[in-house]
């Protein structure tokens, strides 16, 4: 049942995203994915009220600092915590869990299936919504008063776009430009440029085979550490089969942790590599594990994915 279980809220992941020695390989590479942004405090002085054009073109006018913020995404909550808005977070999703102080706010359901009534209940001056939450909630959310800002980032450029638009509207705007400085900084000193780039692949889930193609930030994310992801040709997340795989022939895999949701235990997916994979990026032991916490989720910690992979691909490439 524990198997069957892990499937379904792996199908609603798929779901968010998409319309939002070989053996001795099984650690994942520690990456310090926290940082102190700000070394003294910044002084912001943002005039209100402020309109803004949101990732769903809606038009939303913010007519006060807002003081009550229901976050509707881990992605978000991320961000949100970065622009140091914690103290004003009053409620989360239940896959909110970085950072550890998230796990401690009012759970409002889970990313695909908020609960509306729970959110009412918080009286929040300011929802911040993602793709996967649906434009139907978004806009019942809306019809009901609420002032919601939608997100759907798909690439670096467009999490620091967000990242900006969250902190001009909260009044962090100072803050915001430095956590994408920071984050400009991080991409630079992950660029590879290799003689021959290695045939990278990313499966984020085994059964069916979920593969991650172009137009995602994994796939932005193979380019700028110096691979050419074996799977470009798709657009967005897709599934193949075992024999596309081979036919292919990646040099490298990278495969994410755990159920592919992220958490601890077992990594379903790199065990079902290792197993059902006979190719040579198998036998010369490259396959790697990625944080599945970092690499799908759009925030300002992707930058600490990509110089992961980064160092998975220098690696891979000097053997």
């Amino acid at each position: 049942m524990r198997v069957k279980k892990t499937e379904v809220l792996f199908l609603l992941l798929i779901f968010s995203i998409i319309v939002a020695g070989c053996s001795e390989r099984t650690e994942i590479e520690t990456v310090n994915s926290s940082v102190n942004l700000t070394k003294t405090p910044i002084s912001e002085n943002t005039s209100y009220p402020i309109t803004i054009v949101d990732d769903f073109g809606f038009k939303i006018t913010i007519n006060k600092k807002p003081e009550r913020i229901v976050s509707l995404a881990p992605s978000n909550t991320e961000n949100l915590f970065a622009l140091g808005l914690g103290d004003k977070i009053i409620g989360v999703t239940d896959y909110c869990n970085y950072p550890p102080e998230a796990l401690n706010k009012t759970k409002i359901g889970g990313f695909t299936t908020i609960n509306i009534e729970k959110i009412l209940e918080l009286n929040p001056d300011l929802v911040v919504a993602a793709y996967g939450n649906g434009q139907q909630n978004v806009e019942t959310m809306k019809n009901l008063g609420l002032t919601v800002v939608a997100f759907n980032p798909k690439s670096i450029k467009d999490i620091e776009k967000d990242i900006l638009i969250l902190g001009k509207i909260t009044g962090k705007e100072e803050k915001a430009e430095e956590i994408i400085d920071f984050m400009e900084k991080k991409v630079n000193e992950s660029r590879n440029e290799f003689k021959k780039k290695p045939k990278v692949m990313h499966i984020l889930w085994h059964d069916p085979i979920w593969v991650s193609g172009s137009d995602t930030f994994i796939n932005e994310i193979i380019g700028i550490a110096g691979g050419e992801n074996a799977f470009s040709d798709l657009k967005g997340w897709k599934i193949v089969s075992k024999e596309d795989i081979i036919s292919r022939s990646p040099e490298v895999i990278l495969v994410s942790s755990g159920s592919g949701m992220g958490g601890k235990g077992k990594n379903y997916i790199y065990e079902w590599v290792i197993k059902e994979l006979d190719i040579d990026a198998v036998r010369k032991g490259h396959v790697y594990l990625v944080d599945a916490d970092l690499i799908s989720r759009p925030s300002y910690r992707i930058v600490f994915a990509l110089e992961n992979v980064s160092s998975i691909l220098r690696e891979a490439v000097s053997e």
